[in-house]
């Protein structure tokens, strides 16, 4: 095969269905609806992440549908395959709850398998969840074809501007005796109006925002409602695209490169977004050859403030900062400040650069972002924290709000689900930190997030009078003095593992700290005595999971061995 434009468009389909030797292959697509004249064009798959599993992709299969109209308008062959998806909002505080980060890995090496097997020349991936977008970016990453992400979109507010999180906190409040029963039932019926992912800065939120920042999706995708014309639109335009990449021969390593995945960290920054985000970027960066850690989060996060007053530490939702014109205004005002590298190259072909050059400005009377000379905090709220409690690193999602200090005794639960019980017992007070461990990577395994605990000890009151801490993670809708992805985990001997009832905590998210007032010999005399429990599971994905993930500092990945 020549390296002509033409030629290249079909780098792969036709190793898949050229010459009398692929007659078999071709019989079999006849089946499925191509004809003689398909066989010549490129072949485009797009990874529908469509489910009834949750409202966040229950549209998604319509979105895929443009986008294979978009693809064939173009001159394209497209095939619409699916992978999975889990529901974080349904699964939180459950067992269940530890296939969530196992899901991500699952969905990257399905399209990888899917894609790979068949032979498509370039894909659209179509995510609407917390881990599915990563989980395609990362599956387009490993096979470096011409590719273009598409947001599922925002869900629309419910009752009373309210949400998820809005009933997870119900649900705290409840078993504090704060909430009647009838009122926990009203948002619980009224909060979810339909598709669409969950309507904060949450993680589905920020990873979009996040890949948009990075390149990979169009323009405008990361903000729009998911029921909308827009994003039908957008759906189409990425099947369009992705030929267009095909012709310029744009791969996914020529735009995720080291200075694409600074401007998503500052992005993210700039939006208030999730915790979540420091161990995505991670794992997406590393998927496409990049070097990436924690400590880049605090490199930019020194000249990088948070702009945008959104849910959950601040007041406005996703749809509402869609209807003054999503993340572009913002882009381009990070990209005038000198905050942005405005030369690297996206989906549409251009740079980032030439993409903003036309943006408006938000509305005057606006005010969800706020000016860079008036920010809601000068630097990041994303803090990675070290000290004798997290010597390899743990991620702090700092506001401001909550105070940048906290002090308390330690309440520790070797799990969620003991934890929770504790918290709804009365058995957590004023002036704890408590201590969630053996949640991590490989411990819980499958490293689940704390929403439940975190709303919990909101709607019980105390959200400005304890902390939490653990190996695990927390929701994008989690917030108050909340310290994940404490590294080495429990599981591994990590000095989580070695906290008593008692002990001292300090957190100090200036000086960027987390310690336990305990001697070095008195951790050595604890490790000394400390075994490492039996592993929860032995067999199944989650056995398998725990026995092949890095640490939560490399961003928990199940592909890369040392």
């Amino acid at each position: 095969m020549s390296d002509s434009p033409k030629d290249r468009r079909r780098r792969y389909s036709a190793q898949i269905v050229d010459g009398p030797g692929k007659a078999a292959g071709r019989a079999m697509l006849r089946a499925v609806g191509f004809t003689d004249e398909d066989f010549r064009k490129p072949q485009i798959g797009i990874a529908s992440t469509w489910s009834m599993v949750t409202p966040c992709n229950s549209h998604i299969g319509e979105l895929a549908e443009h986008a294979r109209a978009g693809a064939d308008a173009a001159g394209g062959k497209a095939v619409v395959f699916n992978t999975i998806t889990i529901s974080d909002g349904i699964a939180n505080g459950t067992e269940g709850m530890k296939y969530s980060l196992v899901s991500r890995e699952v969905i990257a090496d399905s399209i990888e398998t899917v894609a790979g097997c068949e032979g498509f020349d370039g894909l659209v991936a179509i995510g609407g969840c917390d881990k599915n977008m990563p989980g395609c970016v990362m599956g387009l990453a490993r096979l470096d074809r011409p590719s273009v992400f598409v947001y599922g979109g925002t869900i629309m507010p419910g009752k009373g501007r309210t949400d998820i999180i809005s009933v997870f906190e119900a649900m705290g409040a409840y078993s504090s005796g704060a909430l009647e029963a009838t009122e926990l039932k009203r948002i619980e019926q009224t909060a979810i109006p339909g598709p669409g992912s969950c309507g904060g800065m949450y993680t589905a939120n920020t990873m979009a925002s996040a890949i948009e920042a990075l390149g990979m999706s169009l323009p405008g995708s990361s903000a729009q409602n998911a029921i909308s014309a827009e994003k039908r639109d957008d759906s189409r335009a990425a099947g369009e695209a992705v030929l267009k990449l095909l012709e310029q021969d744009i791969r996914p390593s020529h735009i995720m490169t080291r200075e694409a995945f600074e401007n998503a960290i500052t992005v993210v920054i700039a939006l208030g977004g999730s915790t979540n985000a420091v161990l995505h970027l991670i794992a997406m960066a590393r998927t496409v050859g990049v070097e990436l850690g924690l400590d880049d989060f605090t490199r930019l996060g020194r000249r990088v403030p948070v702009l945008a007053d959104l849910r959950p530490s601040g007041h406005y939702m996703m749809s509402e900062l869609v209807a003054i014109g999503g993340i572009q205004p913002l882009m381009k005002m990070l990209l005038d400040a000198g905050l942005l590298h405005g030369d690297c190259l996206t989906v549409t072909g251009h740079t980032l650069a030439e993409n903003l050059a036309q943006v408006a400005s938000y509305p005057d009377d606006q005010q969800i972002v706020a000016p860079l000379d008036q920010p809601l905090k000068k630097e990041s709220h994303l803090r990675v924290l070290y000290g004798n409690l997290a010597p390899e690193g743990a991620v702090a999602k700092i506001t401001g709000k909550e105070g940048t200090r906290f002090s308390g005794s330690a309440r520790v639960f070797a799990s969620e689900e003991e934890a929770q019980a504790g918290i709804n017992a009365g058995a957590v007070v004023s002036g704890d930190v408590v201590v969630i461990r053996y949640e991590g990577p490989r411990g819980g395994p499958g490293m689940r997030e704390m929403l439940t605990p975190t709303s919990a000890i909101m709607g019980r009151g105390l959200g400005s009078e304890v902390a939490l801490i653990t190996d695990g993670r927390f929701s994008g809708g989690s917030h108050g003095f909340v310290v994940g992805h404490v590294t080495p985990e429990a599981f591994d001997g990590g000095p989580l593992a070695l906290v008593e009832d008692g002990d001292m905590i300090t957190i100090d998210a200036e000086a960027d700290t987390i310690s336990v007032d305990l001697s070095e010999e008195e951790l050595t005399r604890r490790r000394a005595a400390w075994r490492q429990p039996a592993p929860r599971y032995t067999r199944g994905v989650l056995a398998k999971y725990a026995r092949q993930v890095s640490s939560a500092s490399t961003g928990a990945l199940t592909d890369q061995f040392e």
